[in-house]
């Protein structure tokens, strides 16, 4: 029987740094609770709204997978491989961080805020040499699909991580159902909804609510109105 778990949007770690405010679906920083440490290879969901002409300065990772997702706005990046870039809504960026690198995030535009879903992973290989990647979402795919954005596979849709991970961004009608299958046993699926309602395996989800599940070869997900969101699939055990 499929195992599962939910997190409601108001159940998040709040931080609020004036410049930044951070909904933290796991523990994260000063937002500690030992239930909500991560979901599998899962380590961090962060949904980020910076400040107009405020933003991260320089500062260090190691050994993540880091996937910064832009829902509103745009944010100018900068690290120490030497890649300067700037990422926006439909965008994907990915760092992974390996042996360590350094980078700053800096919202340019003084008059709007930036939003952007911050998530690590753990990785499946310690201390590979440090990359990064960014690339333009297809806007083109249907409504009622699920649009992978990222896998372990370098030559697969969207970007590339180390972890056998399967991220999917998909836009539903009201109404519609579609069952989502599992590429590996002993995975994970975490559903975070974005905008809407959504069913998932019978529980109803609202904006910003999560909810994993696992134990299971597939997960069936139904609109209750239209609903955008994203699935992470992640090993439970790595």
């Amino acid at each position: 029987m499929a195992q599962t778990v939910l997190h409601k949007a108001n159940t998040r770690g709040v931080a609020d740094h004036g410049w930044l405010k951070s909904y933290q679906s796991f523990s994260f920083a000063g937002y500690y609770n030992p239930e909500r440490i991560h979901f599998g290879a899962l380590r961090v969901l962060n949904d980020d709204i910076v400040t107009g002409g405020m933003g991260f300065g320089e500062h260090p990772h190691d050994n993540m997978e880091i996937i910064s997702i832009p829902l509103e706005g745009e944010l100018q990046h900068k690290d120490s491989m030497g890649n300067v870039a700037t990422i926006k809504a439909g965008e994907i960026q990915v760092m992974s961080a390996g042996t360590g690198i350094y980078h700053s995030e800096y919202n340019p535009d003084a008059n709007h805020p930036a939003k952007f879903l911050q998530i690590w992973l753990f990785p499946n290989q310690r201390n590979v040499t440090p990359r990064y990647d960014q690339i333009v979402l297809d806007q083109t795919q249907s409504k009622n699909e699920f649009v992978q954005i990222l896998s372990p596979n370098a030559d697969d849709a969207g970007v590339w991580i180390y972890q056998n991970a399967w991220f999917n961004l998909a836009t539903f009608e009201a109404g519609h159902s579609k069952a989502y299958p599992m590429h590996g046993k002993g995975n994970g699926l975490y559903v975070f909804v974005l905008e809407g309602e959504l069913e998932v395996e019978g529980q109803k989800l609202e904006t910003r609510d999560g909810f994993g599940v696992w134990d299971t070869d597939s997960v069936n997900i139904k609109a209750i109105g239209e609903a955008k969101f994203l699935l992470m699939e992640v090993p439970m055990e790595f």
